[in-house]
């Protein structure tokens, strides 16, 4: 124990062993759904389900422990949501390149992370973005991961017939890379909706355990949840269950990848989108979710970041020897941070139990969506409470930052509001004759991302 304590220093960060292990599962419960939703989504570019599985919980398990290890932060990496969805794009099969191709893609964009955080590119971010923005990151991924429960629930749903209907013909993007759209009408759900009502119940629950100040509420809300559940309906338990049963591994992609195919195809356009989606992601994530645990600064800083960023860079790539998408930096983490999480030991903990998950992979894909949405929600109200820092007197602090908080959640993409907040700071700082005060990676940044949204409309 003394030397775990020392290893992660955890009374320095005033936490200790049993809250780590605690937000470590909780963080593992809300992120879950990756094991099944990612081998869902692969599959539809030709790849074996039970590849993409073992290679998701390989990729996640291990660059999380070393997240852990290394960077000693409470933050779990899985293959990105969105990032998949762009990928199952580019490498549909028969349609698109092929997926031993799109994963070379995937290697190479790993590649080119390593060497921007090698040469601190990456880390110049942290400085260089304000402290106004930092903050605005973290409130807008706390209203990002609300819609994410509100969706996973049932409280909120996209349907031509959902009544009331808030709003008509909205067009809303189907992950964070913001590639793959279609229509849909934002209303809520209904309570003959097993899925709606057990979330209503866990929030209920969880909600109570927190206003009581209950150690570890959000993981007892999600056991709970689960197991009332059962006799709803909504956790299912499928005939002949067996809490210890390996899937069938026959047809693993491992080492499958066609870095070679990648670099002759000419596909420099899908490995920018996958460099400059998952750099904004993975900065977003990690500074939002590192600055509601307190690791970053009044100064902004961090010496984490660094770490995290080359251990992030690194799991890009292995997640594709593996036979996966891009690895990135899970919003989700926050879910453990609300538990307590202040090291790695809660990363390290969550990356166990995804391995674990490759013995125990029924009871991981026991828990629903409707028992995981109540934590995502009541963590989005912790993140969000951060908006107080923000100085809204100062309008070219405040728009920026407001447009930061919006973007996210409305366009469904963590890159969508960095890339808002740092134009319009920039745009505003220098019209009022502030321009001395922007950190000259923010002027650099803002061609990049006006170039990268003139790309993406000449393409559409």
């Amino acid at each position: 124990m003394k030397f775990i304590d020392k290893f992660f220093k955890l009374q320095e960060n005033k936490t200790n062993v049993r809250t780590e292990i605690i937000a470590g599962i909780t963080t593992f419960m809300t992120m879950a759904y990756i094991l099944f939703l990612n081998p869902n989504i692969l599959s539809a570019t030709g790849m074996d389900k039970n590849a993409v599985f073992f290679a998701t919980a390989i990729a996640a398990g291990f660059v999380t422990i070393a997240m852990g290890l290394v960077a000693n932060l409470p933050i779990a990496l899985a293959p990105g949501m969105g990032l998949n969805a762009f990928f199952a794009t580019v490498a549909l099969a028969g349609v698109g390149m092929p997926w031993r191709i799109a994963l070379g893609a995937v290697f190479i964009s790993g590649v080119i992370f390593i060497l921007l955080t090698l040469t601190e590119v990456r880390q110049i971010l942290v400085v260089a973005v304000p402290q106004s923005l930092k903050v605005a990151i973290t409130v807008g991924i706390g209203l990002f991961i609300t819609i994410i429960g509100l969706k996973l629930s049932g409280i909120m749903v996209a349907s031509a017939n959902v009544i009331p209907s808030t709003l008509a013909n909205m067009q809303a993007h189907n992950g964070q890379s913001g590639l793959m759209f279609f229509e849909w009408n934002i209303g809520l759900g209904s309570l003959k909706d097993m899925n709606m009502l057990l979330c209503l119940i866990g929030l209920v629950i969880t909600a109570a355990l927190m206003a009581l100040r209950v150690k570890g509420s959000l993981l007892i809300g999600i056991v709970a949840a689960t197991i009332i559940g059962i006799p709803m309906g909504v956790t299912k338990i499928a005939e002949g269950f067996s809490p210890f049963s390996l899937p069938d591994f026959s047809n693993l992609a491992v080492f499958a990848l066609d870095i070679k195919g990648a670099l002759s195809m000419g596909i420099w356009t899908v490995v920018f989108t996958f460099t400059f989606v998952e750099l904004f992601d993975t900065f977003g994530t990690l500074v939002g979710t590192a600055n509601k645990a307190g690791l970053i600064d009044k100064e902004g800083k961090s010496p984490k970041i660094g770490k995290a960023m080359l251990v992030d860079a690194f799991g890009v790539s292995f997640g594709a020897l593996m036979g996966t998408s891009t690895v990135t930096a899970y919003v989700e983490s926050a879910a453990g941070i609300g538990e307590g999480g202040r090291t790695g030991l809660t990363a390290v903990t969550t990356g166990i139990l995804f391995l674990f998950a490759l013995v125990l992979a029924p009871i991981a894909l026991l828990i629903p969506s409707a028992a995981t949405a109540p934590a995502l929600i009541i963590v989005g109200l912790l993140m969000v409470s951060a908006i107080k820092e923000i100085d809204f007197e100062d309008f070219t602090e405040g728009f920026p930052a407001f447009m930061c908080i919006i973007m996210m959640p409305f366009t469904y993409s963590i890159a969508n509001g960095v890339a808002a907040g740092i134009i319009f700071y920039t745009i505003l700082k220098v019209i009022t004759g502030k321009y001395q005060k922007v950190h000259w990676m923010m002027y650099l940044l803002f061609v990049l991302v006006v170039v990268r949204y003139i790309f993406l409309t000449e393409a559409a």
